[in-house]
C-alpha cells in the first residue's frame, strides 16, 4: 500500500503528521518515538512573537542598565515562566529533533510584523525542514476594517517569504468574511501551504475565585467538519498544499480529510488521550480501509470527493445546510399533552 505524500514539495511516507503540541514536542525522545510509530513529519511547539519581544527587551535592560528605566513596559508581556523555552533553545531544539530522521516543521506563533519575521532566517539556518506560520489575532480595534486585519495577513507572509527559502504554510482562522478570496490572496503573497484551521482557545471565567481562567479543550470528531469542508471546496482551485487540522481520532477520520483533498493530517488531541503509539493505530485502519476498498495509493483518493470531483457540488454549501435542517428528527420527542 502506497501512503506517500506531497505536502510543499516534500515526499513525506504518509499522511499522518504530528501537529504543534508543546506537551509532546519539546521533548527529543518524544519525536524520535513518534518517528518510530510512524509520523510522516513533526511540526514543533512554537515560538512566540511575545518572546521574541520580551527577550530583546531584557537584553536592552541589561545593555542599557543604570542609563534608564523601563520597569513598567515590561509588565506588558507575559511572565517568562508561561515560555518553555528561549529563542537560542528553540533554535538548538530544532537541530536535536532533526536527529530523528523525518522533516521538522517550526512553528511561529505571532499577530504582528515584529522580531518573528528576523527569527524565521535563524529557524532556517538552524535546519527546519519548513516552516508554520500560526497567525492568532483576537481584532478588537472598533477603527480596524477587514481588510486592514486581512491585509496584516499578507504582509507578515511576504515578509516570511523574502527572508528564507524553505516551504512557508500560513495558518489561519476560518472566521474571514470571504474565506475562499483571503487563501486565494495567500496563495498569490506566496503561502506553499495552507493550513486550517487554527482552533482559538476562549477563556473562561471562576465565578468563585472571579477570574479570568485557561480552559483547554482537546478536539473532538466534530471539529473535522468545517477543515473539511473547505479543503473540499479550495481543493483543484489553488495551486497549493492543504493541511487539515482538529479532530482526527481514527483512520477513517484521516481518510475523508484526503479524500476531501488534504495533503497531510496534523493529529494532536488523539495522541494526547490515547498517547504517541495511537499513530500506528490510526496508519493500521487507514491500510485496512484502503485494501478493503481496493485503493492503491493515498494518491489516488485524494480529493476524490471534493467539490471539484462532486456529482454535486451544492453538498457542500448551502444546500446540505437546507437538507440537515429539513431532515433531522429528534430519537425522543416530548409533547404536551
Amino acid at each position: 500500500m502506497d501512503l506517500n505524500t506531497t505536502y510543499m514539495g516534500m515526499q513525506l511516507k504518509s499522511p499522518l503528521v504530528v501537529g504543534a503540541a508543546a506537551p509532546l514536542t519539546e521533548d527529543i525522545d518524544n519525536i524520535k518515538r513518534m518517528a518510530d510509530a510512524g509520523a510522516a513529519a513533526v511540526v514543533l511547539h512554537s515560538i512566540f512573537e511575545e518572546q521574541i519581544r520580551q527577550e530583546r527587551l531584557e537584553l536592552h535592560h541589561h545593555l542599557q542598565y543604570g542609563t534608564q528605566s523601563f520597569a513598567e513596559a515590561l509588565t506588558y508581556f507575559p511572565e517568562p515562566e508561561i515560555f518553555h523555552v528561549g529563542l537560542s533553545e528553540y533554535l538548538n531544539h530544532i537541530q536535536k529533533a532533526k536527529g530523528a530522521g523525518i522533516p521538522i516543521i517550526a512553528s511561529l506563533n505571532g499577530s504582528s510584523m515584529g522580531g518573528w519575521v528576523e527569527f524565521a532566517q535563524q529557524i532556517q539556518e538552524a535546519g527546519a525542514d519548513a516552516l508554520e506560520l500560526n497567525i492568532y489575532s483576537i481584532p478588537t480595534d472598533f477603527d480596524a476594517s477587514g481588510a486592514e486585519i486581512e491585509q496584516k495577513y499578507i504582509d507578515i507572509l511576504r515578509a516570511v517569504k523574502a527572508e528564507v527559502t524553505i516551504p512557508v504554510a500560513i495558518k489561519i482562522s476560518p472566521f474571514f468574511s470571504n474565506t475562499a478570496n483571503m487563501t486565494k490572496r495567500l496563495v498569490e503573497a506566496g503561502a506553499d501551504g495552507l493550513v486550517l484551521f487554527n482552533r482559538f482557545y476562549q477563556p473562561d471565567i471562576d465565578i468563585e475565585e472571579l477570574e479570568v481562567t485557561t480552559n483547554l479543550l482537546l478536539s473532538t470528531p466534530q471539529d473535522m467538519r468545517l477543515p473539511m469542508r473547505w479543503i473540499a471546496i479550495l481543493y483543484g482551485r489553488l495551486d497549493v498544499s492543504f493541511a487539515a487540522t482538529g479532530g482526527v481520532q481514527k483512520g477513517h477520520d484521516a481518510i475523508k480529510l484526503v479524500m476531501a483533498g488534504a495533503s497531510i493530517i496534523q493529529i494532536v488531541g488523539s495522541l494526547l488521550r490515547h498517547g504517541i503509539g495511537h499513530l500506528k493505530d490510526i496508519e493500521n485502519e487507514m491500510v485496512h480501509w484502503m485494501e478493503e476498498h481496493e485503493y492503491q495509493s493515498i494518491e489516488q483518493m485524494r480529493g476524490s470527493m471534493s467539490q471539484l470531483n462532486s456529482p454535486d457540488p451544492s453538498t457542500f454549501e448551502r444546500a446540505q445546510y437546507m437538507k440537515a435542517v429539513q431532515t433531522y428528527r429528534p430519537e425522543m420527542m416530548a409533547f404536551a399533552p
